[in-house]
């Protein structure tokens, strides 16, 4: 392997801009807002980070989003996330953000998508990188708070390109939003969905048939279910896959085990993300570099994973060309 995975230009499409919250900035944040974290100093709150499964993990990260109040705090989150993407070889990246979980908290929508907005613009006068908005639902809360939530949306429509799905998996499965998604589409935005980490391959057909996705979130479990597999290689449906996000909680027990390497033997168009950076010990390009040690991957399969990012993006034909011709 010759080609340096930290560098390689690359779209990120799977990350959450919450789980960017380094620790350092947790406590900034929680002295600027005067909030008490439960944890003594950022080396406790490192130790914490040892989680069970993704239940243990989403309890944690709910706790320490309480340091986000207002419109500062959500710009230098993302500014943060900008600068580690782009040292990272992240020319565009598409970000998830979770208004449910701040405007439970008295925040409001506008604070959030504000602050965010504000960083994207930032990033693009001062890296180049591109970016653009995915607003996630909560599959662990009602349909009636998602399509408030949607309701609220509404007037930032031209700045959220699509409407996503996450939280707890199990037990929540998509089509248990199946019209605030018919709603979402109707507004004309794009769908993606969490399925196939920890919930079934059935999860899966559910994202592709009710919700009408065009990707896929993790989808790792996929390749328990032949016909699935089959339908994803001839749809081309792609596949944002999160390799360290996977091991830290159990997902697989060690790189070395991950399907990544089996899902592009299928055929599959799978990308490599980071998902929650700050909590699962690396971002896109430290996730690729592990996975390429780990899977023995090519220079080709590396190209052919930073091309399938790019295809799998939602920016327009052209754009999409010039990203596609940076990959040597």
């Amino acid at each position: 392997m010759t080609t340096q995975p930290l560098t390689l230009p690359k779209a990120e499409l799977h990350l959450h801009i919450e789980g960017t919250l380094e620790p350092e900035l947790a406590f900034a944040l929680a002295e600027r807002n005067r909030v008490t974290l439960p944890y003594a100093s950022v080396d406790d709150l490192r130790r914490a980070y040892d989680f069970r499964d993704l239940q243990s993990f989403l309890d944690l990260y709910y706790a320490t989003m309480a340091v986000l109040r207002t419109e500062r705090d959500f710009e230098d989150l993302a500014t943060g996330y900008f600068a580690r993407a782009h040292a990272q070889g992240v020319v565009h990246a598409e970000i998830f953000f979770d208004p449910q979980a701040h405007t439970a908290r008295g925040v409001p929508f506008g604070t959030v998508i504000d602050g965010l907005w504000s960083a994207l613009r930032d990033a693009r006068r001062r890296y180049g990188i591109t970016a653009k908005l995915i607003m996630c639902f909560l599959r662990d809360l009602t349909e009636e708070s998602a399509f408030a939530t949607l309701e609220q949306a509404l007037p930032f429509g031209d700045r959220i390109v699509a409407v996503g799905l996450d939280s707890a998996e199990v037990g929540h499965p998509p089509s248990k939003f199946a019209r605030v998604f018919e709603r979402a589409r109707a507004e004309g935005w794009r769908t993606v969905a969490h399925a196939g980490e920890e919930g079934p391959p059935a999860y899966v057909w559910e994202a592709l048939d009710v919700l009408k996705v065009s990707r896929v979130d993790h989808g790792v479990r996929s390749l328990e279910d032949p016909r699935l597999v089959e339908r994803l290689r001839r749809e081309r449906v792609p596949l944002t896959v999160c390799p360290l996000s996977n091991v830290k909680l159990r997902v697989v027990r060690d790189l070395a085990e991950h399907p990544l390497r089996r899902m592009l033997d299928a055929g599959l168009v799978a990308t490599v993300n980071s998902d929650d950076p700050a909590y699962f010990g690396g971002y896109a390009g430290e996730n690729l570099a592990a996975v390429a040690n780990a899977l023995h991957l090519s220079d080709d399969l590396l190209a052919t994973l930073a091309r399938n990012s790019f295809e799998a993006s939602f920016v327009e034909p052209a754009e999409r060309a010039a990203l596609l011709a940076r990959i040597a």
